[in-house]
């Protein structure tokens, strides 16, 4: 079992492996692997999937498959198993990570196990043999959806989520406040990047600060949470070629991202952070759909990471019922010249060198709307 900062009792998930028959149970606390590895990489690459999907679930799948894999091959185990659906990507994040970290393992999937899913058509399947046989599960009748926790997210989906038009009932949400219910006064924060990644944290008004990675993204999620940040619905397309509707809560990732456009665009060229955008583009596509250890995935991160060497300096941002603002940035690797840029100083540019410029750029046009445009229609 994973520990990659969901709300569990561990202790209690130990006892209940072992009255179930299980010979030796490993608990990993995997939290601070989870940030550095995992989701600064996606912070660095501005990784959302189809325009809104932050990953929370998708870049803990090769984390947890890691360290599950070092386990097998430490015990020596020739099996590993995994419960995620026949219908999912889970399954298939899970299996790729596994086959390429340990190309000889055999995978025991039951929900792809005839005998297991004639036996139990679905959810409720599972709650009634669950309750007949005295097993503890978290999933009820009232609450009768899917949820995957971690540090990044919550995930929410299937049961009376399935049906798009549904509205998610308000006690669903385990991460963040209403943004209604939240403070009526913002909390202001200052975040410092080095090479792409936060390296501190500040509450400017509570003179506090967090310097650790997992410190670093646990305070993020609680002040995002307080007021309601990250919360989306929506409708994705997954990898094994249907679409599922699914509700996220990614308070700290929602700032950090943010934060990190930000002091990107603020020191990094034009051209690079084109490129860089589509290769982030790229990264969310390979992570979603399990190929965080394929080689195009390794060769899209050192080309992110590479991009990232100037982006540091200090980002100060605003909290408030549901949103981050901007209010300020700075620093020593700006790309940012105030005199060059302003209205008011003439600096060092000649507006008439403008004058080349958009007629360079007019060929182009000019001669595609003589030839084939608006211009060589007859009227």
């Amino acid at each position: 079992m994973a520990n990659i900062g969901q709300d569990e009792d561990f202790a209690a998930a130990q006892k209940k492996a072992e009255k179930l028959g299980a010979k030796k149970v490993f608990i990993e606390d995997l939290r601070s692997e989870f940030v550095e590895d995992f989701i600064w990489p996606a912070v660095q690459a501005n990784a959302v999937y189809e325009d809104r999907y932050l990953l929370g679930t998708a870049v803990a799948r090769p984390c947890i498959g890691r360290s599950q894999v070092a386990i097998a091959r430490r015990e020596g185990a020739q099996f590993v198993s995994h419960g995620a659906t026949g219908k999912g990507n889970d399954q298939i994040r899970f299996e790729l990570t596994c086959y390429a970290l340990y190309p000889e393992v055999k995978i025991i999937a039951p929900w792809r196990v005839p005998e297991f899913y004639n036996r139990f058509k679905g959810r409720i399947d599972l709650m009634d043999y669950a309750q007949k046989h005295g097993i503890p599960v978290p999933v009820t009748p009232q609450a009768p959806w899917s949820m995957d926790a971690n540090l990044m997210h919550i995930s929410y989906e299937s049961g009376i989520l399935e049906n798009p038009k549904s509205n998610a009932p308000a006690d669903l949400y385990l991460m963040t406040k209403n943004p209604e219910d939240s403070p009526n006064t913002p909390d202001v924060l200052e975040i410092e990047f080095s090479k792409g990644v936060p390296v501190k944290v500040t509450n400017v008004k509570e003179s506090t600060s967090k310097d650790s990675p997992l410190d670093i993204f646990s305070y993020l999620n609680e002040i995002g949470g307080k007021h309601g940040v990250g919360r989306i619905d929506i409708v994705e397309n997954r990898f094994i070629g249907m679409k599922s509707r699914g509700i996220y809560e990614t308070p700290g990732g929602t700032i950090l991202l943010q934060a990190h456009l930000d002091i990107e665009t603020f020191t990094m060229d034009k051209e690079v952070r084109r490129i860089k955008q589509g290769l982030g583009i790229k990264f969310a596509e390979l992570v979603y759909n399990g190929f965080w250890y394929s080689p195009e995935c390794d060769f899209v991160r050192h080309c992110i990471d590479k991009s990232q060497e100037n982006v540091e300096g200090k980002v100060q941002l605003s909290v408030f019922k549901g949103q981050v603002y901007i209010m300020g940035r700075e620093s020593t690797k700006s790309l940012y010249n105030e005199e060059l840029v302003s209205m008011d100083v003439q600096g060092d540019y000649d507006p008439c060198d403008a004058s080349g410029f958009i007629k360079i750029n007019a060929v182009r046009l000019r001669e595609h709307h003589r030839l084939q445009g608006l211009s060589s229609v007859k009227k």
